[in-house]
């Protein structure tokens, strides 16, 4: 694996095989490209694995003033060309979900197939409220302020419970982003999404939208919305699982990616 820095301040890693199909791996809100730990290894064996920080996330640099969804859509393109990479499958954890279809709307023929995780559709009233309460809870107070809560909402109470040390991972992870920095990015959290819902020109990448059937911030519902806007698109609702499923239960998020990586990608299995 080689690590190194863009000329934005992007700090990404780079793994598996010179000149296989590239995939690239956008990581969530609060988190830092480590999320994609128990993925990468699988993935590397046969493919370049692009896997990176956000700006103002893990060591990359902070992002320019007032930053929208494009801007990360953005910061990916500069990335991509900086490692002159024509085209990639894009793999994108919630809000990096959301990255990957302002990336596909962006630069079409540059995206071989998108793998949406846990990712947002248009949410209720009541739901943009809530998550507009949490960015200004996290501008006055800090990622302290919602980070036990966040843990509730992406870890299953029982895997929560057994696993103090996989909580106190993913704390670190939140609690090391810059508390002048992370409402900013929240913020497209909360309000990038009417950038990419009802896309025109649609999406017309093969894609897999993914969810768990209690991540009730971005469940079923959303995940069945995405797919309906994508032609030919697949929607997967795991059972038992919340929004980190990648982390509790690695290889029920894992099996089924890989399996439309190679089928879309070509890779032999």
């Amino acid at each position: 694996m080689a690590t190194g820095t863009a000329q934005d301040g992007t700090v990404y890693d780079l793994s598996g095989p010179t000149g296989a199909p590239a995939v690239v791996l956008i990581h969530g809100l609060g988190l830092n490209r480590a999320c994609w730990q128990w993925l990468v290894p699988e993935l590397a064996k046969k493919y370049r694995v692009l896997n990176y920080d956000l700006f103002g996330h893990g060591d990359s640099a902070a992002p320019p003033p007032d930053p929208v969804l494009k801007t990360l859509s953005n910061q990916l393109a500069n990335l991509l060309n900086h490692l002159s990479i024509d085209r990639a499958a894009i793999v994108g954890f919630s809000l990096g979900g959301m990255i990957a279809r302002r990336f596909a709307q962006d630069h079409p023929a540059r995206v071989t197939a998108l793998g949406i995780l846990h990712s947002p559709h248009k949410r209720t009233p009541d739901a943009q409220a809530a998550i507009l309460a949490r960015v200004e809870q996290a501008k006055a107070e800090g990622p302290s302020a919602t980070v036990e809560a966040a843990l509730v909402r992406w870890f299953t109470d029982v895997y929560r419970a057994a696993n103090p040390g996989m909580m106190e991972l993913v704390r670190s992870w939140v609690m090391a982003n810059d508390p002048a920095i992370y409402p900013s990015i929240y913020r497209i959290l909360a309000t990038g999404i009417d950038e990419i819902v009802a896309p025109i020109p649609p999406i017309t990448a093969p894609a897999l939208v993914i969810t768990g059937d209690e991540d009730f911030g971005n469940g079923p519902e959303m995940t069945r919305a995405i797919a309906a806007e994508i032609a030919g698109a697949e929607a997967l609702i795991l059972p038992g699982l919340r929004h980190m499923a990648l982390a509790e239960a690695p290889e029920a998020v894992n099996r089924p990616l890989v399996t439309f990586l190679d089928r879309h990608l070509g890779a032999t299995p």
